[in-house]
């Protein structure tokens, strides 16, 4: 097949929905798939942590696979990381296993995510300059948010039904073997285009040292990029607590804590979010001259929406309060990275994005076991408080990054090779 911008867009999507549908079956049922296996809230907040650490944990060394193996390598050996750790994950819960290894196995599944984080976002737009595509960025991330939002959407649902009519390990089963699936479908599909290797005979060691190198010198030292990342350690860790604590925290609003359906409708919810954040967010980036301004606007409302969830323990209070924050992440994501890609250079894009999604993960390791603590003491309304005011502590790096007036801040900016 001659590649073109239609085929790689169409690999990369297929890619994202079919990845995002197998990942998303234990999405609506994890937190209470922990809290069955005799975690405390604390407990499973703190794997999920480790989960976090994971990827900060090996961000930089996967990178150095998509930088110098190949991004295609990198996705491959991801879907089998993925599949293998979440096969683990049933079998603790059905030993009971004690928390340790709770800990150990969320780390492997934190391994698994960061062979995909960067590498499949920079095969795409290496790809795309290669064959010429002269768009706008944004669009094609749009597209691809939206069709996340699809495939959670049909995931979440089955997992939480599955879990409901079989047992809570079920949509973890189904998961691993789409993984499997994925595998062939990447393998058959996926060619790295537009870049070229950069294994050159280094030992490892010297190989993550000049990844950190080239993540300082063309990401951290560059302030717009350093205030984007240090924005994103605040949203981080909030935003996966705020997505699966709505797990335990709405079933116990809705009167029935083992309505496992209505948890993966929970989910089903925030992935309609998905779709019309996607579908939005062409028109959210044309009302802003600049793309900093539609993220600082999309953070003040989501914030604002983070904290009514905790203001008003009521379901459909809460839920009207989901479906606003879902909308408003998701059309801010492909503005964050067009945003992103048009600051850095393609040698070094998989490797300073992975080190974007290290900065944002290292907050969500601190975050997740405190905010899952509060919950624990105080209860899930003061855990969406703190998560609130947390979240609101990105508002003032954005609008430092604003004040960098970098090309790419333009909403009219299109790609460019670097």
């Amino acid at each position: 097949m001659i590649a073109t911008p239609t085929t790689i867009k169409r690999t990369y999507y297929t890619l994202t929905l079919g990845n995002t549908l197998a990942a998303s079956l234990i999405w609506g049922v994890n937190t209470i798939f922990l809290l069955d296996a005799g975690l405390s809230n604390l407990e499973a907040f703190a794997a999920n942590a480790f989960f976090t650490a994971g990827m900060v944990l090996f961000e930089v060394p996967t990178g150095v696979v998509a930088d110098t193996w190949g991004r295609r390598a990198s996705f491959l050996l991801g879907t089998l990381t993925l599949a293998a750790s979440t096969g683990l994950y049933v079998l603790l819960w059905y030993v009971n296993a004690p928390f340790w290894a709770w800990a150990v196995v969320s780390l492997l599944l934190g391994l698994g995510f960061t062979f995909f984080s960067g590498a499949t976002e920079a095969w795409l737009v290496d790809a795309l300059t290669a064959t010429g595509f002269d768009g706008q960025l944004d669009a094609v991330f749009a597209r691809a948010q939206m069709l996340s939002g699809i495939g959670m959407l049909g995931g979440s649902v089955a997992g939480g039904f599955l879990a409901q009519f079989t047992t809570l390990g079920m949509p973890f089963v189904v998961r691993a073997g789409l993984l499997v699936v994925m595998f062939g479908v990447a393998f058959a599909a996926m060619h790295d285009l537009g870049w070229t290797s950069k294994r050159d005979g280094q030992t490892l060691v010297a190989e993550v040292k000049g990844i950190v190198t080239d993540s300082l010198r063309y990401g951290w030292r560059l302030p717009a990029v350093r205030y984007l990342m240090l924005a994103g350690v605040f949203t981080g860790g909030v935003t996966i607590y705020v997505f699966y604590a709505l797990q335990p925290y709405l079933l116990g609003l809705y009167g029935d804590p083992e309505a496992y359906g209505i948890a993966g409708v929970v989910a089903a919810i925030v992935a309609g979010g998905q779709i019309a954040g996607g579908l939005l967010a062409s028109q959210v980036r044309r009302l802003f001259r600049h793309r900093t301004g539609a993220l600082i606007a999309a953070e003040v409302v989501g914030t604002a929406a983070i904290l009514v969830m905790g203001l008003f323990a009521h379901f459909w209070a809460v839920i009207a309060a989901v479906v606003v924050w879902a909308v408003l992440f998701a059309a801010a994501m492909p503005i964050r990275q067009a945003l992103m890609n048009g600051m850095i250079p393609s040698q070094q894009r998989a490797t300073i994005l992975s080190f974007d999604s290290l900065v944002s993960n290292t907050g969500g390791v601190v975050a997740q076991p405190a905010l899952g603590r509060a919950a624990d003491v105080w209860g899930y309304p003061a855990s969406y408080l703190v998560s609130g005011g947390l979240s609101a502590l990105c508002l003032p790096l954005l609008a430092l990054a604003r004040k960098q007036h970098v090309p790419a801040d333009e909403t009219d900016a299109t790609l460019v090779d670097r």
